[in-house]
């Protein structure tokens, strides 16, 4: 059985999706932020990197969101969660994870963890300034040349939707209205009707 280490809310929240979406059988550990449990030394053994998502696999460990996303999608092909049998498609599907990853999760975080980048109080406050700015213009992205709808990859839903979910849920609090993308929104509302979301974000919720 896999063992899924999460924090609330947190880029997380897609491994977990994607888990529930392939009917894998797995264990939700809540790793606590709040006591920077990220940071002792029993969950750096597990990473290192003092982070989450972590996916504990009888072949060993996996970290990073688009690795474990991956793992899963071919671990559990019949769930069809990548178009693993097209090169060109599988490819564009993890152009648009990376983009998550590398691209909205910095412009994010500058809002939330500047000590990353910075030392003085005055540049954390001007990563603060540019945060809502800078998701915006990553999500006019997405909804102009990167969401084919209704799911990200056209008609077939796939991993890229679990992360994708993940982002959009922290635009408000980026101080972004997601109703100004109308794909987007769509997106998102799709996804909060989808059972293996609900569960997921049910069990966040109770842990």
């Amino acid at each position: 059985m896999f063992k899924l280490f999460y924090f609330p809310a947190s880029c997380s929240l897609a491994s977990h999706i994607a888990l529930e979406e392939a009917g894998a059988e797995f264990e939700a550990i809540k790793v606590d932020f709040y006591t920077n449990e990220q940071r002792k030394a029993e969950y750096m053994t597990i990473n290192p990197k003092g982070r989450v998502p972590a996916l504990v696999t009888d072949e060993g460990i996996l970290t990073e969101n688009p690795a474990i996303l991956s793992y899963i999608a071919m671990r559990f092909p019949e769930a069809k969660l990548a178009p693993l049998d097209d090169p060109f498609k599988l490819a564009k599907l993890q152009s648009f994870n990376a983009y998550l990853s590398s691209t909205v999760q910095v412009a994010h975080a500058h809002g939330l963890r500047g000590p990353r980048w910075a030392d003085q109080q005055s540049s954390y406050d001007d990563m603060r300034q540019r945060v809502s700015g800078n998701m915006a213009e990553c999500f006019q992205l997405i909804e102009d040349e990167l969401l084919q709808g209704p799911w990200v990859m056209g008609e077939t839903f796939s991993i890229a939707d679990a992360y994708l979910f993940t982002f959009t849920s922290w635009l408000e609090g980026d101080g972004v209205d997601a109703s100004q993308f109308d794909k987007v929104s769509q997106h998102m509302a799709a996804m909060l009707q989808r059972p293996c979301v609900q569960r997921a974000m049910a069990r966040e919720q109770k842990q």
